[in-house]
């Protein structure tokens, strides 16, 4: 499909490895079949597609923009898979911006905190909702746009000279570690 792609005279300027699954579990718990579907698709699906089109990005300069997670710098209740994949693909960005770079190939990543989407609000239950709010210093979800204008941002020559980076988009849930939710109530 991506030769074809090429073939019509199309152009490959971005790529954005956005595929993803989780499994939430106990450790002890999780099955392997689904330990390595996770693999599969969140790590091995984001190199296999990388390795893919490589040779046309080279053609035009291009940018690569893997998406992990929050989960993938912050360990998280029961996403021993899903946490572990998306600090793989963090490396993995680091791994990519340095060999495609003589290329001139920029590689970054974006890793976004809860965000407000039709998946998480089918499983974030009332208390789930509450306790990320009192974890997230700008006190709500990220919204789906935010999170393309994270992208858009690291594929535009604006950011031209960054490359090998991560971009928490995550209203600061990353930088307040372990919160004291009584404290804010007092």
């Amino acid at each position: 499909m991506i030769e074809d792609i090429y073939k019509w005279g199309k152009r490959i300027d971005i790529l954005v490895n956005n595929a993803g699954i989780a499994d939430f579990g106990k450790i002890e718990t999780v099955k392997f079949k689904n330990w390595r579907k996770i693999m599969d698709t969140n790590l091995i699906g984001t190199f296999l597609t990388t390795q893919n089109v490589i040779k046309y990005l080279k053609k035009t300069k291009g940018n690569i923009i893997n998406v992990a997670s929050i989960s993938g710098l912050r360990a998280s209740t029961l996403r021993i898979a899903y946490g572990t994949s998306k600090a793989a693909i963090i490396q993995l960005t680091q791994q990519q911006a340095i060999e495609l770079g003589e290329f001139g190939i920029r590689v970054n990543c974006v890793s976004p905190g809860p965000v407000k989407t039709k998946l998480a609000q089918a499983v974030h239950t009332p208390d789930i909702v509450k306790a990320y709010h009192d974890s997230i210093p700008l006190n709500r979800y990220g919204m789906e746009n935010e999170i393309a204008e994270a992208i858009f941002f690291l594929s535009s020559e604006k950011a031209s000279y960054i490359t090998g980076q991560n971009l928490s988009v995550d209203g600061g849930f990353e930088a307040s570690g372990v919160g004291l939710i009584s404290l804010r109530e007092s």
